[in-house]
């Protein structure tokens, strides 16, 4: 099969949503869509990155995005090496920046780097020569989880200008939720965010959301809904009065989905608490969950940023090191 060959991608880093512009989405999503197909054929490879290496550098732990990255890198052909912070000297101490000059010296030709910092792989990219794609920094961004969700919702709808999507739940940790609002704002939907007072950034309406403190009224009349999980690992004190009282005001279930259009979509990016964000039978449900579709499009996504950033330029040394 013929894939479609993407135009000169003007950006060197995907580091975070902000500075795409519609055609920069847009051609990874069809790219995208592309890899989808070939993803359900028998033979998957590539050889798109053959000749090339890419390190999965994850100082957090992940099973859904570093499997997906290592999955996209070996059906492009790449030599696909998965470092993590146990793993690594700076379990023993050394800096980032050290690692990065280390990393550096091996000739890398893309790092797909998590980190628990918000900024630190944007900083880790100022010092290497190859391209760096952000797999999720802190409660900063997660550029490639937003395509991915993209992807699923075009797919299913057809479009995103025009659709209401509702991101639900904390959203003041989510690294999803704020490259979310910044795609589907990007590609003309109407973003609202729906969560308690406690779990909500402060000022967010400047990001051009509207903002919800009820779940019926949030949800009303929505295309999308995109629930996000309680991020305890980033919280320090109370921001719930209890897990028990939160499910009954913010959990979705099927009487706070009753005033969302008739074909709304579930979402969520993963992974879940049910019980807490969500409730199983709805998280289940066959017609109206893409969950599992998330996931499959999160392999063909990452396909497409590593043939944008890898598999069309070599190295342009910084000079930095």
């Amino acid at each position: 099969m013929a894939l479609l060959e993407p135009h000169a991608f003007p950006h060197r880093h995907l580091l975070t949503i902000e500075g795409l512009s519609p055609d920069d989405i847009t051609m990874l999503l069809d790219l995208s869509e592309s890899y989808v197909a070939q993803n359900r054929q028998l033979d998957k490879k590539q050889s798109v990155l053959r000749g090339r290496t890419q390190f999965n550098l994850f100082f957090e732990s992940s099973t859904r995005t570093r499997t997906s990255f290592e999955i996209a890198g070996k059906r492009l052909g790449a030599d696909t090496i998965n470092m993590s912070a146990e793993g690594s000297a700076i379990k023993k101490g050394e800096t980032l920046i050290d690692t990065a000059m280390t990393l550096n010296a091996m000739q890398p030709d893309v790092l797909v780097v998590r980190h628990p910092e918000s900024g630190a792989v944007a900083l880790l990219a100022q010092k290497v020569d190859c391209a760096v794609i952000n797999a999720g920094d802190g409660s900063h961004a997660h550029p490639t989880q937003a395509l991915l969700d993209a992807l699923t919702i075009r797919r299913r709808k057809g479009r995103l200008a025009g659709l209401v999507v509702a991101i639900c739940g904390d959203i003041l940790h989510s690294r999803v939720a704020r490259s979310n609002i910044e795609l589907l704002t990007i590609m003309g939907a109407r973003v609202r965010v729906v969560a308690p007072p406690t779990l909500l950034p402060s000022a967010i309406e400047r990001l051009g959301v509207e903002v919800h403190h009820d779940m019926r009224r949030g949800l009303e009349d929505c295309d999308i809904v995109m629930m996000l999980r309680l991020q305890t690992e980033r919280m320090q004190g109370a921001f719930v009065p209890s897990i028990r009282e939160y499910y009954h005001f913010y959990g979705l279930d099927y009487v706070k989905l009753a005033v969302a259009k008739d074909d709304a979509l579930i979402m969520h990016p993963g992974p879940m608490n049910r019980g807490v964000e969500i409730d199983t039978d709805v998280a289940d449900d066959i017609h109206r969950s893409v969950i599992r579709e998330q996931v499959e499009m999160g392999v063909a996504v990452r396909m497409a940023c590593l043939h944008v950033l890898a598999g069309t330029r070599r190295n342009e040394p910084t000079g930095r090191l």
